[in-house]
């Protein structure tokens, strides 16, 4: 071995290690902190709360977020808003305000979340979704920046059931839903630099409901919830939860995502929106030919709740 390659083979080995952390696992439901954080006809109920785990450590859950502080992000299709264009002919960008996040490069960003984001570039907050959980949306971001752009989002699965990673649905009260991204970045001249697939890093912080702890397999950065079952009932008392740390710097350009897992990619009918207007009003933007933006998240799309994404424009 090179000194070279000996000394990429120890930088990786530490960013591992500095990365490895054990899950804090909770039991049960959380206690409602904030019990109207969004409201809009047709919505699901938008709460926030707190809970302790086994090991004293105080979550908030789905997760903590900006949105009551931090500048929304503009409405490609919002019902809540009544902005319900049929297609992106109908979408008038220059009347979207333009971020300046350094740099005189501009690019114009096209998210669908489900279920919440915030976007971040080169350290920077550009804005965060305008509705935290339903009815589903999608946003426009434009902004400048000087190139290595950094990106990193934020996405929350919102949850009905604080603390349990889950909301009413198939007939049961406890049912845990499911999350993803799919995203387009484009230049000036509406050129793709960056779409949503598995180039992108994804690592999740708060994976649930789980009916037991043990069934997670945590190495080093991999935080895999693939043996868990997929719990659904009337009764989630007794479900479990485990939570991560965030680290504070995680969306700047410094941080090292190297010891990331990679996103993993998940078709429209996995993530379920062919019944969703700002999904498919825009196929020429979510759907490109050439340029088909995939839904990303970390390796559960059912059960992980918090996780955090990041790549790189170069």
């Amino acid at each position: 071995m090179t000194k070279l390659h000996l000394i990429t083979a120890l930088t990786a080995l530490c960013a591992s290690a500095a990365q490895a952390q054990d899950p804090s696992i909770t039991t049960g439901a959380a206690e409602t902190t904030i019990p109207t954080l969004y409201e809009c006809a047709g919505g699901r109920p938008t709460a926030v709360g707190e809970i302790t785990a086994q090991d004293g450590t105080l979550w908030t859950v789905p997760a903590e977020t900006q949105f009551t502080e931090a500048p929304k992000a503009a409405d490609l299709y919002n019902e809540c808003n009544d902005v319900r264009p049929s297609g992106t002919a109908e979408v008038d960008l220059s009347a979207i305000p333009v971020i300046d996040a350094g740099g005189s490069e501009e690019f114009t960003a096209y998210l669908f979340g489900d279920n919440y984001f915030e976007l971040y570039a080169n350290g920077q907050l550009l804005a965060v979704d305008a509705v935290p959980f339903t009815p589903f949306n999608s946003s426009v971001v434009r902004f400048t920046a000087q190139r290595p752009v950094t990106l990193a989002v934020k996405m929350v699965d919102w949850e009905e059931n604080l603390g349990l990673g889950s909301e009413k649905g198939r007939g049961v009260s406890y049912s845990p839903g499911d999350g993803g991204l799919t995203m387009l970045v484009t230049d000036q001249d509406g050129e793709a630099v960056l779409l949503s697939d598995e180039t992108w890093r994804a690592q999740t912080f708060y994976t649930g409901p789980l009916t037991e702890a043990e069934c997670l397999s945590t190495d080093g950065p991999l935080r895999d919830s693939s043996a868990c079952e997929i719990p659904r009932s009337n009764d989630g008392s007794s479900y479990k939860a485990a939570h991560w740390e965030v680290p504070a710097d995680w969306f700047t350009p410094e941080f090292d995502d190297s010891a990331w897992p990679q996103a993993t990619t998940y078709d429209n009918d996995t993530v379920g929106v062919d019944n969703k207007p700002s999904f498919t009003n825009f196929p020429d933007l979510f759907d490109r030919e050439g340029a088909d933006a995939q839904f990303i998240w970390s390796s559960n799309l059912v059960l992980d709740n918090l996780v955090l994404l990041r790549r790189t424009i170069d």
